[in-house]
């Protein structure tokens, strides 16, 4: 028999450990309270005779009482009550000090691998988790409901980033840089003018960024659009400026035609700007801005053509990457790209299609950008295309007081996910059970939900004057509350899901790409679009559904589910929980087949959703690629590539990575063993992550893939 501790470790039984917690009872009772050895012994015969595989330590502590009372030892079952409650005081003392400790030892594996792009060696990045050790630990002992708290640890939902509970601060948002850069902010008690030149703004926008990731803890994101009028601006500098000094010298051909020249040298050089300084600059959470370009052209922007010179160019920077410190050019991890599908730049014949051919070079080399299709995302969002909040959280239409649609300049809340799988593991195919276990954990999501909501309640401006002073979010006065943010729908709180697919292998027996279970899959899915929506409307509180894009999670679920319920063919025995709607990897699907199939799920899932696809040989294979971004422009919402090719960044090589003997990841070509510069195919399954296990022929290793 197998025991699941508090902390989830699973170790061996030991009935030592029984009959020497019943004896320390046994000393504060006297004469007939107190049990024999023959009893004691007979507790200890009667819990191994339950022949189970595994228990949890509350169950087996539970059998204890209730066999004392059973005999009749009703005061030794009150000491051995004492004693356990006593027990879990100490253990709720201080449950910081061995992960801190581990942490800087660099032996706090689980906090190593939790984010790819964090370095634990690093003071700054200690600093932070050090500070994330201590808030997750007043969160778990003092701040949340204990039930909540049970319910994270059973894997029953995941309060995501309890690391930042204790602070008033918010996930992600999208930054109002319009309002920013034409009307002017303030940082650090210093006023930043509107800038009045392209390379001045790009600057001023790397230092917003860095600010604004300094006083949240989700990613961001910056629509380029608005900096085209600082193009113009530029241009107009420079046209002016020859025009005084070759006037009557040279012709109006000529000086438009050198200020032109100018002006792209200034594309390039504040492209370059933002890229090098998003990457080098290192925020309070020890890490690079998560940060995401939205590069987006809008048919009707009197900015269009500036706009599509800083979208070729932030393209072929990308493209062309950044050096490494032994000068080799790699694949940075920020900013994150998303390009927008249009009419004009679908690979149909429109005037923008150079931009969409250079970008899918970019993606078959770099991964990024990911795609958006205007036209799908119209008919999702009520006409609107609008960026992500980071990568995947995606904000409601709300509307100002003037009745215009709003995006930037919004946020959310927070997230709580649900693990739909270990509803479907204890339903055991029974439907009435199943959706009643369903309402009961939507409950508990809430309630975990309504946490974070009161956790910003009250919150002064004056907590991050960046954010609700100077315009990331709003213009709020010294002292005011944010409270009126929260509410209404301005910002969103998000229900996150696991597991669509094990769920409905294990209720019909078959794949959700299956008829029966496609409609059982939808089924739920509307089930907790419906439930956000009566959230909505009781609390009046933003809430959405958002496919979780923590692909660690789907690891967390499925190793507490196969500790509590064994392994389960399909469900359990792969190691991982398939994330939000996707289609199970081991599935035999092509690239088209699976993202309309997965475009029905977005649809549903509007608080945010992505899909992805493989492309063998990317980097040899554009016409594929193309064919496969005209097809998205059509047929779904949001979606990137991978490559089922390993592929290391530190030196362009495309073939297998291998494992050497000290049980590393090691680029053949180079001797790159830095996991966080390579992509690795999960060699069982072809499946691209940012965890995953390989089972190789002769090793396990679990490591962590920056892109994913």
């Amino acid at each position: 028999m197998k025991i699941i501790k508090r902390d989830g470790r699973v170790v061996d039984y030991d009935r030592q450990k029984i009959s020497t917690a019943i004896e320390k009872a046994n000393k504060e009772v006297r004469g007939r309270e107190k049990a024999t050895k023959e009893e004691i012994k007979g507790i200890i015969e009667y819990i191994e005779e339950l022949d189970k595989k595994r228990m949890l330590v509350e169950d087996i502590q539970d059998t204890i009482e209730e066999r004392l009372m059973e005999i009749g030892k009703y005061e030794l079952a009150k000491r051995y009550i004492v004693y356990r409650y006593n027990r879990a005081l100490i253990r709720k003392q201080n449950t910081t000090d061995e992960s801190i400790l581990g942490l800087i030892r660099n032996e706090n594996k689980e906090l190593a691998e939790e984010n790819s792009n964090k370095n634990t060696m690093l003071a700054s990045t200690q600093r932070d988790y050090i500070a994330g050790e201590v808030s997750r630990d007043l969160t778990n002992r003092l701040l949340l409901p204990e039930k909540i708290v049970k319910a994270h640890q059973d894997g029953i939902l995941h309060f995501h980033d309890a690391d930042y509970f204790v602070q008033p601060i918010f996930n992600c948002c999208l930054i109002n840089i319009a309002d920013m850069l034409d009307n002017g902010t303030v940082m650090n008690g210093k006023l930043i003018e509107s800038p009045k030149s392209f390379q001045v703004a790009c600057t001023v926008t790397t230092q917003i960024i860095a600010a604004v990731a300094s006083n949240q803890y989700g990613g961001q994101s910056v629509d380029l659009k608005h900096l085209g009028k600082y193009v113009r601006k530029s241009y107009n500098k420079f046209k002016t400026e020859l025009e005084e000094k070759y006037k009557g010298k040279l012709s109006k051909e000529i000086i438009e035609e050198m200020a032109e020249d100018r002006v792209k040298a200034e594309v390039k050089a504040g492209v370059q700007t933002m890229q090098y300084q998003i990457n080098t600059l290192m925020t309070t959470n020890g890490q690079a801005p998560f940060v995401t370009l939205f590069l987006h052209l809008e048919e009707n922007d009197p900015y269009i053509k500036e706009n599509a010179m800083i979208i070729e160019e932030v393209i072929r920077q990308r493209y062309e990457g950044i050096k490494n410190e032994i000068g080799v050019y790699v694949t940075p991890a920020f900013p994150k790209l998303i390009y927008v599908l249009d009419e004009h730049n679908c690979l149909k014949g429109g005037k923008y299609d150079y931009l969409t051919k250079l970008a899918v070079k970019c993606s078959s080399k770099r991964l990024y950008p990911d795609y958006i299709s205007a036209k799908k995302m119209k008919e999702n969002y009520e006409g609107n295309v609008f960026s992500p909040m980071g990568c995947r959280s995606f904000l409601s239409p709300w509307k100002d007081e003037n009745g215009n649609y709003k995006f930037e300049g919004r946020f959310n809340q927070g997230v709580v996910s649900l693990n739909l799988p270990q509803i479907a593991i204890i339903a055991d195919g029974d439907e009435e059970k199943f959706w009643k276990l369903l309402d009961e954990r939507l409950e508990l999501c809430k309630e975990a939900l309504m946490c974070r909501h009161y956790a910003l309640l009250g919150t002064t401006s004056d907590i991050s004057p960046i954010h609700w002073q100077y315009g990331a979010i709003a213009r709020l006065a010294k002292g005011e509350k944010i409270d009126k943010l929260l509410f209404g729908g301005y910002s969103t709180m998000s229900l996150g899901y696991i597991g669509i697919y094990e769920m409905t292998k294990l209720m019909k027996g078959v794949s959700h790409t299956e008829p029966e279970g496609k409609e059982f899959g939808l089924k739920v899915m509307k089930y907790l679009k419906d439930k956000t929506a009566e959230w909505k409307k009781e609390t009046n509180i933003g809430f959405a559904l958002y496919g979780t894009p923590a692909e660690s999670l789907c690891y967390k679920f499925a190793r507490i589910d196969k500790e509590k319920f064994g392994t389960i063919k399909d469900v359990t025995d792969k190691g991982y929980y398939t994330n939000s709607y996707h289609v199970d990897v081991r599935e035999k699907i092509d690239a088209f087949d699976k993202l309309s199939f997965e475009s029905e799920f977005q649809k549903l899932s509007t608080g945010g959703a992505i899909s992805y696809v493989e492309i063998p040989n990317m980097q040899h294979n554009l016409p594929a690629l193309e064919t496969a971004v005209r097809f998205i422009y059509d047929n779904i919402q949001y979606a990137e590539f991978n490559t089922k090719s390993d592929y290391c960044h530190e030196c362009g090589f495309d073939g297998e990575i291998i494992i050497n003997d000290d049980n590393e990841w090691e680029c053949p070509n180079c001797g790159n063993k830095d996991h966080s510069k390579m992509n690795v195919v999960r060699r069982t399954c072809g499946y691209i992550g940012e965890n995953f296990w390989n089972a190789g022929k002769t090793k396990e290793i679990k490591q962590r893939v920056l892109h994913m």
